[in-house]
C-alpha cells in the first residue's frame, strides 16, 4: 500500500464534501437533470473567470476538441496539428472529427509544443487546417509564438487547457487566447468533478452557437436538428458539483505552487535531474509535478519502497502506439522521444499535508543522492 498517492481526488471530495452534498439534493429536489440552471450558472461563472464571453457545457474533455473542430468545419480529409506527447485524448478527438493528426515536436524545458517544429509543420504539410496546442502539466504553452505562427497560415488555434485550469499568461487565463479553449473536469483535474464533464470556452458568438447545437444533436428548436450533431451534455450533478468547487480554484491552485515550490528548492542539486520550470510572464497551475531522471524504473521502485507514489505521464507517445504508427511524420520528434524514458511525475495535489511533502522530498533526495 502507498501510503503517500501520487493524485488523490478522494481527498478533493473530502473538502468538498458538505458543499456535494448540499447541491447534489439541490438537484435531485430540483427535478431538472439535464440542461438546467446548474449548467446554465457553471457556464456563465466559468466564462466569466476566464475572461471570454461564452461556455458551452459538455460530456467530457475530449468531444470539447472534437465540437471545436466540428464547428470549425475541420473533418475528413483535414490535418490538425499538435503533439504526440500528451494524453491520447487529445489526439482521439481529432480522429472522432473526421481528421488526422500531425505531430510537431515538444520544448524540452517545458513539454509543450515547439513553435520552430511546428512552423517546419506547416511547411510541409498544406492539409492542415488547425492547430490543437496543449497547455500540458499546467504550464502554458508559448501560445504567442504559436498563435503568430497559425496566422500566417490562415490556421485557427484551439487550446487543449484539461490540464491547465486557471494557468495564466501575462495576467491572462489560457482557453481565451485562441478561437477556442477546451476544458475536463475528469476528476483528477485541477478542477474535477465526481465524473466525466467538459467544457468549451470562446469569445466567438458564432462558434459558440454551432459548438452549442452540435452538442445536443444540431438542435436550435427541439427535436429539430438542422445539422448533424452529438449527445454530449454537461449533466446537471457535475455542473452543481463544478460550480460549488469553482470559487476555491484559485487557492487550491496556489496550493500546488506552494507544494511545487517546496520540491523545487529543497530538491535542486539533489542530483543531475531536471526540475520543471516556470516560464517568464505565465503562471503555472501544477497539475502535475514532471522531472526527467535516469534510470527511472529503478527509481520509481525505490520510492515505492520508501511507500511514495509516483506516475509517468506519459510512458508511450502516441506516434508509438499502436493505433498512431501509421501516422505520417513530417517533421523529427527527437525531444519526444528523448523525455519518454525519463518523465516522472512526483506526488502533486492541494492536499498534500507539510509532513508528506517532507516525506516525498527526503525520499527523493535519497533516492537520487
Amino acid at each position: 500500500m502507498i501510503t503517500i498517492p501520487q493524485c488523490n481526488p478522494g481527498a478533493n471530495t473530502a473538502r468538498h464534501r458538505p458543499a456535494i452534498l448540499r447541491v447534489i439534493k439541490e438537484v435531485i429536489d430540483g427535478g431538472r437533470y439535464i440542461m438546467g440552471g446548474a449548467c446554465q450558472a457553471f457556464e456563465s461563472a466559468f466564462a466569466e473567470y476566464n475572461g471570454v464571453t461564452s461556455c458551452i457545457g459538455v460530456a467530457n474533455g475530449t468531444d470539447a476538441i472534437e465540437l471545436i473542430l466540428r464547428a470549425l468545419g475541420v473533418g475528413h480529409g483535414d490535418c490538425v496539428a499538435t503533439v504526440a506527447n500528451t494524453a491520447v485524448a487529445t489526439v482521439a478527438a481529432i480522429g472522432r472529427a473526421g481528421a488526422s493528426p500531425r505531430f510537431a515536436d515538444i520544448d524540452a524545458a517545458t513539454f509543450n509544443m515547439c513553435s520552430r517544429s511546428l512552423s517546419q509543420l506547416l511547411d510541409k504539410e498544406r492539409r492542415i487546417k488547425a492547430v490543437v496546442v496543449v497547455h500540458l502539466f499546467g504550464h502554458p504553452a508559448n501560445i504567442g509564438e504559436i498563435l503568430l505562427i497559425a496566422k500566417r497560415y490562415g490556421i485557427p488555434v484551439i487550446e487543449d487547457c484539461a490540464q491547465a485550469h486557471g494557468a495564466m499568461v501575462g495576467g491572462r487565463k489560457v482557453g481565451s487566447f485562441g478561437v477556442a479553449g477546451a476544458y475536463s473536469f475528469y476528476p483528477t483535474k485541477n478542477l474535477g468533478a465526481l465524473g466525466d464533464g467538459g467544457a468549451v470556452i470562446t469569445s466567438d458568438l458564432t462558434l459558440a452557437d454551432r459548438v452549442q447545437m452540435l452538442r445536443q444533436y444540431g438542435w436550435r428548436e427541439r427535436y429539430v436538428s438542422e445539422i448533424q450533431g452529438i449527445n454530449s451534455r454537461l449533466d446537471e450533478v457535475q455542473a452543481a458539483i463544478l460550480l460549488a468547487k469553482l470559487p476555491h480554484l484559485d487557492s487550491e491552485n496556489e496550493k500546488r505552487r506552494e507544494v511545487a515550490s517546496l520540491y523545487r528548492q529543497q530538491l535542486f542539486g539533489a542530483s543531475d535531474s531536471q526540475f520543471p520550470i516556470e516560464q517568464q510572464g505565465v503562471k503555472h497551475v501544477y497539475h502535475q509535478f514532471v522531472l526527467r531522471v535516469k534510470l527511472r524504473e529503478i527509481v520509481v521502485q525505490r520510492l515505492k519502497e520508501l511507500d511514495v507514489g509516483t506516475a509517468v505521464h506519459y510512458p508511450m507517445p502516441i506516434h508509438r502506439q499502436p493505433a498512431y504508427r501509421d501516422v505520417p511524420l513530417a517533421v523529427p520528434l527527437t525531444v519526444t522521444d528523448e523525455v519518454q524514458g525519463e518523465i516522472l511525475s512526483l506526488p502533486m495535489f492541494p492536499e498534500l499535508s507539510q509532513k508528506q511533502i517532507k516525506t516525498v522530498i527526503a525520499s527523493v533526495k535519497r533516492v537520487l543522492a
